[in-house]
């Protein structure tokens, strides 16, 4: 074999893969593959390829048997992350061979931006910032767990899990980061097939190995039995102790060192054995989780998981365990502290309120993932906790010194192998010494260009949340309102939201720019049945008073009076789009079934701006027949308010006025519900009505403020009660 540079172990870089792969730079390697950052020529996407270089060794008249088994195995992955948004997706299979002749199967994963948790525990320790508590782990590791109960409901381990297989994407201690899960254990995995392990043998490599730092019994001992779901269990376990205690669990110099300690039934690495303050309840499911043998574990993450909710939120509604179809991005749960009860919020942002922890709501700009640096290296100003806004708690705070994250590419958490490559890579390097763009290993900087293609942004612009894609279901099959039956489930993709409805001040700056109509003076909007023609335009002329474009004063109310193809075009300006009916849903109430945004307290005063008395009064001075009344209260507001005047209103994503207000156009044609489950739904592929969401200023009845609730409008109509936000892929 010829002598390489160190930065391309394949020679392959500046080659095409399957005619439409462009490697362009390493990303790491490890004793079982190697990655690289390529670009997909046709999506113009960048992705990751993940070469399995052990597979290179078996021999020749065994390859085809073992593509079969690796394909197998691929397409299992394939599978699971079709299933939920926390495990790093798949996209493609396939192999090639090397211009030194190797002959090697190679795996496409997504590209991701972020952080590997052990980076992020790691920059927390030597910048002496406080261990995290035990909900604000809960609710970092909420879509690990979703996604491994996934996985263990089908009887799938996967074997390996440790902070440098949990990806962070966001502030690991802002509002809204997701996790996902890295390396499924392919490798793992495919060595249970006995053609396999028998073409490997003469390799003298142990594929099945672990991570010793958070092995379990019967990975360092069979005779304690076999590994299995239960083995993850053990794993998350010490994982979450670590997190409480801000100091790894097992920790010795040598791979006995770390046997004896995992395996002593006299010494369980719980909460409490590390001073850690946790109540008699939560040390009793950490023991159980942590127990030698595994027929004394929890079975699968679900039933670990559900049982530490009990624990930590006893008054709460508890933890659902994922659905095993679908796309699933983390499970509901309920909350409650020692300052009273919450309704089921589960999000980060919930957890940390529900704690006292002084977080707050998201700021108005969105979540925010820091700027990668083309070097990837950490800003050592950024890491200091005099950087820290006041009532932040970690380096993830928004101040002036908020953490500057680096890019790093999910497929990374490969090495899996020998207690040798966990040794030299157990460690990420502090921040003052930069590691490579893209990369969460330290080693050699890759090329310049990698490093510039590694700081592409994958956060929401400002002014947009980021929820996360998953599983929720949509609808209602309360009778009390027969267009939101039946209740149906839906799967979706990540997504970003506005945080607040266009205004009449945003909307006039692309007027004035001649790239949106400019709105007519009166609203304009089909007869009612039962109303006469005269009542008809009384109330037209009426209501064109409460039309907020172009009026001093209202320049941060909502937009309004605006039909649906001028806020299309107002979403498109802005390089969005308008929600689908599905998202809009999803985005207002998550996967935990609420009765409204905030959670199932009706709420009243102060959650939003709907019809309380102050609107039927407006109604009366103008000669109308007063509407029904929402509550009897004045909420200060006859018609519109500004945007994100009622806080308490907030979603579990942090964004505000999903109820009340104005209704919200969306891109779909509206159709009644079919009871099948969907993924990515569009609505009807044509139609004579648009499907709008959210209640408005004049809302009357209860059931508006529900997020299931939904109505409809002729595309081309014009109200005051009706205005729209925009959407964004990612």
């Amino acid at each position: 074999m010829t002598n390489r540079p160190q930065q391309d172990p394949l020679g392959i870089i500046g080659t095409i893969i399957a005619e439409k792969y462009r490697i362009d730079g390493l990303i790491g390697e490890g004793g079982f593959s190697v990655v690289y950052r390529a670009e997909h020529l046709i999506w113009q996407q960048p992705v990751a390829i993940k070469c399995f270089r052990i597979l290179s060794q078996a021999p020749a008249e065994r390859r085809d048997e073992l593509l079969d088994g690796f394909i197998q195995e691929g397409r299992l992955l394939a599978s699971l992350s079709s299933r939920t948004a926390a495990i790093v997706q798949a996209r493609d299979i396939g192999k090639f061979t090397t211009p030194d002749g190797l002959w090697i199967p190679y795996m496409v994963l997504e590209w991701l931006e972020g952080k590997t948790l052990d980076q992020v525990l790691f920059e927390e320790r030597i910048a002496g910032y406080k261990p995290r508590e035990v909900h604000e782990a809960l609710a970092l590791l909420e879509p690990v767990a979703s996604a491994l109960e996934i996985a263990h409901s089908k009887n799938i381990a996967h074997r390996d899990i440790k902070p440098a297989n949990i990806f962070i994407i966001g502030d690991p201690r802002g509002p809204s980061p997701f996790t996902k899960v890295l390396d499924f254990g392919i490798a793992k995995v495919m060595a249970e097939h006995a053609a396999l392990a028998t073409a490997l043998a003469q390799t003298g490599k142990d594929i099945s190995a672990f991570t010793p730092n958070y092995g379990a019994p019967e990975q360092f001992s069979r005779t304690h039995g076999a590994t299995g779901p239960w083995t993850d269990v053990f794993a998350m376990a010490l994982i979450m102790v670590e997190m409480l205690r801000g100091a790894p669990v097992l920790d010795g110099d040598d791979f006995v060192q770390l046997a004896v300690q995992c395996r002593d039934p006299n010494n369980r690495p719980t909460p409490r054995s590390f001073g850690v303050e946790v109540s008699p309840e939560v040390e009793a499911v950490f023991a159980k989780a942590l127990a030698v043998a595994p027929a004394d574990r929890y079975p699968s993450m679900g039933r670990f998981w559900a049982a530490l909710y009990q624990a930590v939120f006893p008054e709460g509604a508890g933890w659902n365990m994922p659905s095993t179809t679908g796309i699933a991005s983390g499970a509901s749960l309920g909350v409650a502290s020692g300052r009273g009860s919450m309704p089921s919020m589960g999000s980060i942002t919930a957890q940390r309120a529900a704690a006292g922890t002084g977080m707050g709501a998201p700021p108005a700009s969105g979540p925010s993932y820091g700027t990668p640096q083309s070097t990837g290296a950490l800003a050592p100003a950024s890491m200091t906790p005099a950087s820290m806004a006041p009532g932040t708690t970690g380096p993830g705070s928004r101040g002036k010194g908020g953490v500057i994250a680096f890019a790093a590419v999910a497929a990374l958490a490969l090495l899996g192998g020998s207690f040798v490559a966990y040794k030299l890579f157990r460690k990420p390097p502090p921040p003052s010494e930069p590691a490579p763009a893209g990369s969460i290993l330290a080693g050699p900087a890759p090329t310049s260009s990698v490093s510039a293609a590694a700081t592409r942004p994958t956060e929401c612009p400002s002014g947009m949340a980021l929820v996360p894609g998953g599983k929720f279901y949509m609808g209602s099959d309360d009778p009390a309102f027969k267009l939101w039956q039946p209740a149906h489930q839906v799967s979706l993709d990540l997504f970003c939201i506005d945080l607040h409805e266009v205004t009449a001040g945003e909307y006039k700056e692309c007027s004035d720019k001649g790239e949106c109509k400019r709105p007519e003076a009166s609203p304009n909007w089909p007869k009612t049945a039962g109303t006469t023609d005269a009542e008809h335009e009384k109330k037209r002329v009426a209501y064109a008073e409460l039309c907020t474009f172009g009026k001093p004063g209202f320049e941060n109310h909502p937009v309004n009076c605006v039909n649906w193809a001028m806020a299309d075009r107002y979403c498109k300006w802005r390089d969005k789009r308008l929600p689908t009916e599905a998202e809009w849903e999803y985005a207002a109430r998550g996967s935990d079934g609420r009765k409204f945004p905030w959670g199932d307290d009706e709420g009243a005063v102060g959650h939003m701006n709907a019809g309380g008395k102050e609107f039927t009064a407006w109604e009366r001075a103008a000669g109308l027949k007063p509407s029904d009344q929402l509550y009897p209260q004045d909420d200060g507001f006859p018609a519109t308010a500004p945007v994100g005047s009622f806080p308490k209103g907030k979603t579990r994503f942090g964004a505000d006025d999903f109820v009340g207000n104005v209704w919200e156009w969306t891109a779909d044609w509206f159709e009644t519900y079919k009871p099948d489950e969907v993924i990515n739904p569009k609505g009807a592929p044509a139609g004579d009505r648009k499907a709008m969401r959210g209640g408005g200023f004049n809302g009357g009845n209860i059931l508006w403020l529900n997020p299931a609730f939904r109505f409809h409008q002729v595309p081309d109509a014009t109200q005051p009660s009706i205005g729209f936000r925009c959407a964004k892929d990612l």
